[in-house]
């Protein structure tokens, strides 16, 4: 896979620009994801991944807010196609029953 380095010492970008935590196969905006999907906090995001060091944490973050335009149209792009395959798909049996027991 060929990278390009950025001005963030721990973030990559491969072959079609998108940002990773250098030397994982963890993309910026997963990480991103889980801080405002659950609000860790850095220190939250380094006991949930042992294996990133605050460092590139802190740099994956910074990366997400010098860019956070860029990044979240992207998020929006995979909420958007995420909705789209659910559409598709229907709704489970297991989400019928429930449903029709007023559990949801």
């Amino acid at each position: 896979m060929s990278v390009v380095e950025t001005r963030y010492e721990y973030v990559i970008l491969d072959t079609e620009n998108v940002p990773f935590i250098a030397g994982t196969n963890m993309k910026v905006i997963e990480l991103v994801l889980e801080k405002m999907a659950y609000g860790w906090s850095p220190e939250e995001l380094h006991f949930q991944h042992p294996y990133l060091t605050l460092g590139q944490i802190y740099s994956a973050l910074a990366y997400y807010w010098d860019h956070q335009e860029e990044l979240d149209q992207d998020i929006e792009r995979r909420l958007r196609f995420v909705d789209r395959v659910q559409r598709a798909m229907g709704s489970s049996p297991l989400t019928a029953r429930l449903k029709a027991k007023g559990l949801i």
